[in-house]
Protein backbone atom coordinates (compact mmCIF):
# COMPACT_ATOMS: atom_id res chain seq x y z
CA UNK A 1 0.00 0.00 0.00
CA UNK A 2 2.72 2.40 1.01
CA UNK A 3 5.07 1.83 -2.57
CA UNK A 4 1.24 2.45 -4.03
CA UNK A 5 0.78 5.98 -2.45
CA UNK A 6 4.70 6.67 -3.16
CA UNK A 7 3.56 5.45 -7.10
CA UNK A 8 0.35 7.73 -6.80
CA UNK A 9 2.21 10.77 -5.38
CA UNK A 10 5.04 10.82 -8.45
CA UNK A 11 2.75 10.10 -10.86
CA UNK A 12 0.76 13.34 -9.99
CA UNK A 13 3.48 14.98 -9.20
CA UNK A 14 4.25 14.61 -13.41
CA UNK A 15 1.07 15.55 -13.90
CA UNK A 16 0.43 18.77 -12.01
CA UNK A 17 4.59 19.69 -13.67
CA UNK A 18 3.06 19.58 -17.15
CA UNK A 19 0.04 21.29 -16.54
CA UNK A 20 1.80 24.18 -14.98
CA UNK A 21 4.48 24.01 -18.39
CA UNK A 22 2.93 27.37 -20.41
CA UNK A 23 6.02 28.82 -22.18
CA UNK A 24 8.13 26.49 -25.22
CA UNK A 25 11.65 27.82 -25.96
CA UNK A 26 12.94 26.78 -29.59
CA UNK A 27 16.26 26.35 -31.37
CA UNK A 28 16.25 27.54 -34.93
CA UNK A 29 19.20 25.59 -36.79
CA UNK A 30 17.91 22.28 -37.70
CA UNK A 31 15.11 22.58 -35.30
CA UNK A 32 12.87 24.71 -37.81
CA UNK A 33 15.34 26.02 -40.34
CA UNK A 34 17.17 23.87 -42.12
CA UNK A 35 20.62 25.26 -42.28
CA UNK A 36 23.69 23.50 -43.67
CA UNK A 37 27.08 25.51 -45.02
CA UNK A 38 27.37 22.15 -47.14
CA UNK A 39 24.43 23.69 -49.48
CA UNK A 40 26.75 26.67 -50.66
CA UNK A 41 30.52 24.90 -50.68
CA UNK A 42 29.00 22.21 -52.79
CA UNK A 43 28.55 25.12 -55.36
CA UNK A 44 32.22 26.11 -54.93
CA UNK A 45 34.24 22.49 -54.81
CA UNK A 46 33.94 19.63 -57.49
CA UNK A 47 33.95 16.79 -54.37
CA UNK A 48 32.41 15.80 -51.37
CA UNK A 49 35.75 15.24 -49.77
CA UNK A 50 36.71 18.82 -50.48
CA UNK A 51 33.78 20.39 -48.81
CA UNK A 52 34.74 18.57 -45.65
CA UNK A 53 38.13 18.88 -45.21
CA UNK A 54 37.09 22.74 -45.68
CA UNK A 55 34.35 22.56 -43.12
CA UNK A 56 36.80 20.94 -40.74
CA UNK A 57 40.28 22.82 -40.99
CA UNK A 58 39.19 26.37 -42.46
CA UNK A 59 35.75 27.39 -41.79
CA UNK A 60 35.31 25.35 -38.37
CA UNK A 61 32.82 25.01 -36.21
CA UNK A 62 35.11 26.88 -33.41
CA UNK A 63 35.65 29.62 -36.10
CA UNK A 64 31.94 30.26 -36.90
CA UNK A 65 30.74 30.11 -33.36
CA UNK A 66 33.05 32.87 -32.74
CA UNK A 67 30.27 34.46 -34.95
CA UNK A 68 27.15 33.83 -33.14
CA UNK A 69 29.13 35.04 -29.99
CA UNK A 70 28.77 38.46 -31.44
CA UNK A 71 32.42 38.48 -33.89
CA UNK A 72 31.76 40.48 -36.77
CA UNK A 73 32.43 38.66 -39.70
CA UNK A 74 34.62 40.90 -41.51
CA UNK A 75 37.31 40.88 -38.57
CA UNK A 76 36.91 36.69 -38.93
CA UNK A 77 36.98 36.85 -42.47
CA UNK A 78 40.38 39.52 -42.39
CA UNK A 79 42.04 36.74 -39.44
CA UNK A 80 41.03 33.63 -41.16
CA UNK A 81 42.18 34.75 -45.16
CA UNK A 82 45.26 36.17 -43.78
CA UNK A 83 46.13 32.55 -42.34
CA UNK A 84 44.61 31.61 -45.66
CA UNK A 85 45.56 33.72 -47.91
CA UNK A 86 44.90 30.71 -50.80
CA UNK A 87 41.61 30.05 -49.60
CA UNK A 88 40.15 33.88 -49.00
CA UNK A 89 37.21 33.92 -52.03
CA UNK A 90 35.91 30.73 -50.67
CA UNK A 91 36.50 32.20 -46.97
CA UNK A 92 34.92 35.49 -48.11
CA UNK A 93 31.86 33.06 -49.67
CA UNK A 94 30.51 32.28 -46.10
CA UNK A 95 29.46 35.92 -45.49
CA UNK A 96 28.27 37.18 -48.98
CA UNK A 97 26.32 33.94 -49.81
CA UNK A 98 25.34 33.17 -46.45
CA UNK A 99 21.78 32.82 -47.64
CA UNK A 100 22.40 30.05 -49.97
CA UNK A 101 23.47 27.49 -46.85
CA UNK A 102 19.83 28.20 -45.70
CA UNK A 103 17.61 25.33 -46.85
CA UNK A 104 14.06 26.68 -46.57
CA UNK A 105 11.71 25.34 -43.17
CA UNK A 106 11.61 22.26 -41.83
CA UNK A 107 7.63 22.03 -42.44
CA UNK A 108 6.28 19.38 -39.80
CA UNK A 109 8.01 21.58 -36.98
CA UNK A 110 6.83 24.99 -38.47
CA UNK A 111 3.20 23.05 -38.23
CA UNK A 112 3.85 22.30 -34.55
CA UNK A 113 4.88 25.59 -33.55
CA UNK A 114 1.86 27.04 -35.38
CA UNK A 115 -0.43 24.37 -33.28
CA UNK A 116 1.48 25.74 -30.00
CA UNK A 117 0.55 29.33 -31.17
CA UNK A 118 -2.87 28.87 -31.56
CA UNK A 119 -3.34 27.22 -28.12
CA UNK A 120 -2.26 29.98 -27.04
CA UNK A 121 1.38 29.02 -25.54
CA UNK A 122 4.42 31.34 -24.89
CA UNK A 123 7.07 30.87 -27.40
CA UNK A 124 10.38 32.29 -27.29
CA UNK A 125 13.62 31.46 -29.24
CA UNK A 126 16.83 30.42 -27.77
CA UNK A 127 19.16 30.57 -30.88
CA UNK A 128 23.15 30.67 -31.36
CA UNK A 129 23.16 32.88 -34.49
CA UNK A 130 25.10 35.59 -35.76
CA UNK A 131 23.68 39.15 -35.42
CA UNK A 132 24.53 39.85 -39.05
CA UNK A 133 22.81 37.13 -40.82
CA UNK A 134 19.33 36.48 -38.35
CA UNK A 135 17.75 39.31 -40.22
CA UNK A 136 18.19 37.56 -43.23
CA UNK A 137 16.44 34.88 -41.89
CA UNK A 138 13.78 36.85 -39.92
CA UNK A 139 13.06 38.63 -43.45
CA UNK A 140 12.66 35.02 -45.30
CA UNK A 141 10.57 33.31 -42.92
CA UNK A 142 7.37 34.83 -41.51
CA UNK A 143 6.85 32.17 -38.38
CA UNK A 144 10.06 33.91 -36.62
CA UNK A 145 7.50 36.94 -36.01
CA UNK A 146 5.42 34.40 -34.06
CA UNK A 147 7.20 34.66 -31.13
CA UNK A 148 6.91 36.57 -27.99
CA UNK A 149 10.50 37.18 -27.52
CA UNK A 150 13.92 36.14 -28.31
CA UNK A 151 17.54 36.08 -27.59
CA UNK A 152 19.98 35.66 -30.61
CA UNK A 153 23.24 34.82 -28.82
CA UNK A 154 25.38 36.86 -31.81
CA UNK A 155 23.24 39.83 -30.21
CA UNK A 156 23.51 38.87 -26.45
CA UNK A 157 27.38 37.99 -26.49
CA UNK A 158 26.59 34.51 -25.06
CA UNK A 159 26.41 31.48 -26.57
CA UNK A 160 24.59 27.91 -25.64
CA UNK A 161 25.36 26.09 -23.53
CA UNK A 162 27.05 28.95 -21.31
CA UNK A 163 24.27 28.69 -18.85
CA UNK A 164 24.32 32.82 -18.75
CA UNK A 165 22.36 32.82 -22.07
CA UNK A 166 19.06 30.78 -20.29
CA UNK A 167 19.32 33.11 -17.64
CA UNK A 168 18.97 36.44 -19.83
CA UNK A 169 16.32 34.63 -21.51
CA UNK A 170 14.73 33.94 -18.00
CA UNK A 171 15.01 37.09 -16.67
CA UNK A 172 14.07 39.58 -20.07
CA UNK A 173 11.13 37.89 -20.24
CA UNK A 174 9.99 36.17 -16.99
CA UNK A 175 10.14 32.80 -18.26
CA UNK A 176 10.01 30.44 -15.37
CA UNK A 177 11.99 27.50 -15.78
CA UNK A 178 9.24 25.17 -13.69
CA UNK A 179 6.55 26.32 -16.77
CA UNK A 180 9.41 25.92 -19.61
CA UNK A 181 10.09 23.34 -22.24
CA UNK A 182 13.39 24.10 -24.28
CA UNK A 183 13.78 22.02 -27.71
CA UNK A 184 17.01 21.78 -29.32
CA UNK A 185 19.01 19.62 -31.61
CA UNK A 186 22.39 19.08 -29.56
CA UNK A 187 22.36 17.26 -26.25
CA UNK A 188 24.95 19.69 -24.36
CA UNK A 189 22.77 22.97 -24.95
CA UNK A 190 19.73 20.41 -23.50
CA UNK A 191 21.71 19.56 -20.86
CA UNK A 192 22.57 22.79 -19.98
CA UNK A 193 19.21 24.10 -19.86
CA UNK A 194 17.71 21.21 -17.43
CA UNK A 195 20.41 22.10 -14.48
CA UNK A 196 18.34 24.97 -14.86
CA UNK A 197 15.05 23.41 -14.07
CA UNK A 198 14.08 24.06 -17.65
CA UNK A 199 12.41 20.86 -19.08
CA UNK A 200 14.66 19.55 -22.36
CA UNK A 201 13.27 18.00 -25.38
CA UNK A 202 16.24 16.62 -27.81
CA UNK A 203 15.02 17.21 -30.74
CA UNK A 204 15.56 14.46 -33.36
CA UNK A 205 12.51 15.01 -35.90
CA UNK A 206 9.14 16.40 -35.88
CA UNK A 207 7.18 13.16 -35.46
CA UNK A 208 8.69 12.59 -31.92
CA UNK A 209 8.82 15.83 -31.34
CA UNK A 210 5.25 16.24 -31.43
CA UNK A 211 4.95 12.79 -29.16
CA UNK A 212 6.99 14.40 -26.76
CA UNK A 213 5.19 17.84 -26.67
CA UNK A 214 1.68 15.50 -26.63
CA UNK A 215 3.38 13.73 -23.16
CA UNK A 216 3.56 17.27 -21.75
CA UNK A 217 -0.04 17.94 -22.98
CA UNK A 218 0.73 20.80 -24.81
CA UNK A 219 -0.67 19.33 -27.78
Amino acid sequence: MVEQAVLWRSCNQKINLMIQINSVVFDLGNVLIDWDPRYLYRKLFQTEAEVEWFLENICDHDWNLKHDSGQLFSKGILEKSKKYPEYSELINAWYQRWEEMLGGPIDESVEVLSELKEKGVLLYILSNWSAETYPIAEERFDFLSWFDGKIISGEAGIVKPDLEIYKLLMNRYEVKPQHTVFIDDKEENIKAAELLGIHGIHFQNASKLRKDLQMLKLL
